[in-house]
């Protein structure tokens, strides 16, 4: 690499680390907020809040990476023009396609990069979180049992522990479930204790009573029980499936699924639409940075405006990754549909390149430069 590439490929990939560092964290924050009764009602120290939110970056980053990488190769297009710079090396006889080598350069770092996550990491996060999230419920016995405590386990579902005695036996219990909407049941006990067997887990009330009261009644009904067993097995993660989602599945696993696995069988279009989802996802870089170098990749003073050609790329980045999500959804019930995928990547890179080998400048047409001339000269002549 000359002197010249390597200032280019550090310009760009120092604008696409600082991008996608500031998107990452700033969608991260909006996600882990929605997980804030980790550390509210349950009691989970912040090192658990931040560690189990954290695992969800590596998904962030494969969305966010390649939008990203657009973003700092605009950037730092427009500074090489802003500068003088891509004059200057047009007029030394650096041709668009030898310009346009470290640009690919970090579009090829940041494709490798998409790969791995989306192969391995992604999917290692979100088995993470998964794992951590059954931990998580699997220890709601210690945090119900904090005596003095209104815990809310889960919107509509109270639970309050006046003591905790030295055998583990609980006393002065008292839940609230108004999860049912037509119906509220409040639970009072002397005492309880926690009960798990291979049907689950359950806390065993004793001596106490059970007010129900329906939303269409006035008064409540009122019975009372000597032994009373609230399931509490899916908040324990007694109920949680043991299988693995396709988001969850590494790569190699979506490529030759178990033919036996029933949750293959009940959704083969599910896999087939992450697989070449994922397959895709290292396309999109690479697509990205080729039709953003041909839209403003050609030499410009500064008394040219880039705006439409900016505006272009936007719509066509984001056109490519519309058709993009909307083949991979259609394609889990129309395998066809996968094709429109690779097909709008392969007329993206055609396009592009063409752009690029021609040295074709993306201005407005003399339509709307001549319309937009005349609209400022009559605002001018109406402001004097």
């Amino acid at each position: 690499m000359t002197s010249i590439d390597k200032y280019i490929f550090r310009t760009t990939f120092g604008a696409f680390a600082l991008v996608a560092v500031s998107l990452t964290l700033l969608i991260w924050i909006t996600q882990a907020l929605r997980e804030i009764d980790l550390m509210t009602n349950k009691g989970q120290a912040i090192l658990v809040f931040i560690g189990m939110t954290g695992m969800l970056i590596p998904v962030l980053v494969l969305i966010i990476a390649p939008i990203a990488l657009m973003v700092a190769v605009t950037y730092t297009l427009n500074k090489l023009n802003a500068d003088s710079e891509m004059v200057v090396m047009s007029a030394a006889g650096i041709s668009p396609w030898r310009l346009s080598v470290p640009f690919i350069l970090v579009a090829l770092v940041v494709s490798l990069m998409v790969a791995l996550i989306s192969a391995y990491l992604g999917p290692k996060g979100l088995r993470e979180t998964r794992n951590w999230a059954a931990q998580l419920r699997a220890d709601l016995v210690s945090t119900i049992v904090k005596p003095g405590r209104f815990t809310t386990i889960e919107r509509g579902l109270t639970f309050y522990i006046r003591d905790r005695r030295s055998n583990g036996q609980l006393a002065g219990i008292l839940i609230d479930d108004r999860r049912n909407p037509k119906e509220r049941a409040t639970f009072l006990a002397e005492r309880g204790e926690i009960l798990q067997n291979a049907r689950g887990t359950f806390l065993v009330l004793e001596s106490g009573s059970v007010q129900r009261r329906e939303a269409e009644k006035r008064d409540p009904a009122i019975v009372l029980f000597e032994r009373y067993a609230f399931d509490l097995s899916r908040f324990s993660g007694a109920s949680e499936g043991r299988h693995l989602t396709a988001r969850e599945r590494y790569l190699w696993e979506l490529a030759a699924p178990d033919p036996h696995d029933q949750y293959y069988i009940a959704q083969p279009g599910v896999f087939r639409a992450e697989l070449h989802d994922r397959l895709a996802a290292p396309l999109y870089p690479l697509a990205f940075a080729v039709l953003a170098y041909a839209f403003l990749g050609t030499p410009a003073t500064t008394r040219q405006s880039r705006a439409f050609a900016l505006g272009l790329a936007i719509c066509a980045v984001g056109a490519l990754r519309f058709i993009g999500f909307g083949s991979t959804i259609f394609s889990a019930q129309n395998p066809s549909a996968i094709v429109v995928l690779y097909v709008s990547l392969a007329i993206a890179f055609a396009a592009g390149l063409v752009v690029v080998g021609r040295g074709v400048n993306i201005e407005p047409p003399r339509l709307i430069t001549a319309a937009m001339t005349a609209l400022t000269a009559r605002f001018a002549r109406a402001a004097t």
